[in-house]
């Protein structure tokens, strides 16, 4: 009789977070690479609305939407037997609290999302998701989402004012009822101050050593990505002979706090 192991819980990633064992996660966006990434030990799978850029090309990603999020969650969650298992929210998909609990419904139901991931400060819809039942993952600073905005991929949290306000929406995202945070393209003593003040745990990517864990888009870590790779991914392909050995090298180099390093961090 086959072995079917459970897939984790958001209790078990906070629970790694107490005892202080880093958290490891890819992205994943079909059934074959999630099958490998649960095979390598990896705790977490984002299904991120990063597959605009990666899977279908565009420049940026808000042209996904809540259908192509569905799909890509529902290949992921078919072939994962341990992994937990987080969607994101695409572009004006929880612009109002009606459309983000149709949304999130959408990514549970039929994508087998065990968490949906939203960007920036919207307390009030992190709350009523909550309420009904929903596990939400926050999103604080770089948000692809608001490129348009932001007019550029920087650094965010520079400025104390701003390092300041990141650390209050943080603590508001928890109190609102977030059980995961992921910190993106902030700088390292920033995001170790919040990991540092917030019980749920933090994932960082370009965040610096001192997050819960750590999260890399899988394009970027394998060096197969069409842009430019971003300074704080690594090529974990270098040296490895397989995608299953660079995958494993990964999820070993941030179990041991070997990644990210300064070199990959602001």
């Amino acid at each position: 009789m086959t072995h079917i192991e459970k897939p984790l819980s958001i209790n078990d990633l906070t629970a790694m977070k107490q005892r202080g064992e880093k958290i490891t996660c890819l992205t994943a966006y079909d059934a074959s690479f999630s099958a490998l990434i649960d095979k390598a030990g990896i705790d977490m799978m984002l299904v991120g609305d990063s597959l605009g850029m990666t899977i279908q090309g565009h420049g940026s990603t808000l042209p996904v939407t809540i259908a192509d999020m569905v799909y890509h969650t529902r290949c992921v969650s078919h072939a994962r037997q341990r992994a937990f298992v987080v969607a994101d929210l695409p572009f004006m998909a929880y612009a109002t609290t009606a459309l983000a609990t149709e949304n999130a419904a959408k990514l549970m139901q039929q994508g087998g999302a065990q968490m949906v991931k939203l960007e920036g400060a919207r307390f009030e819809i992190v709350s009523f998701l909550v309420g009904q039942g929903v596990p939400v993952c926050g999103h604080l600073g770089l948000l692809p989402q608001s490129i348009n905005q932001l007019g550029a991929y920087s650094v965010q949290g520079k400025e104390p004012a701003a390092a300041d306000k990141m650390m209050e929406e943080a603590l508001g995202l928890q109190q609102a009822g977030v059980a995961l945070l992921v910190l993106e393209c902030v700088p390292a003593p920033l995001a170790t101050a919040i990991s540092g003040q917030l019980q749920i745990p933090v994932i960082g990517i370009g965040a610096g050593l001192g997050c819960d864990g750590q999260v890399l888009v899988l394009q970027d870590m394998l060096n197969i990505g069409i842009g430019k790779r971003p300074r704080f991914a690594k090529d974990f392909m270098q040296g490895a002979d397989s995608v299953e050995a660079a995958i494993r090298a990964y999820h070993l180099a941030v179990k041991q706090s070997l990644f990210p390093t300064a070199e990959h961090s602001f």
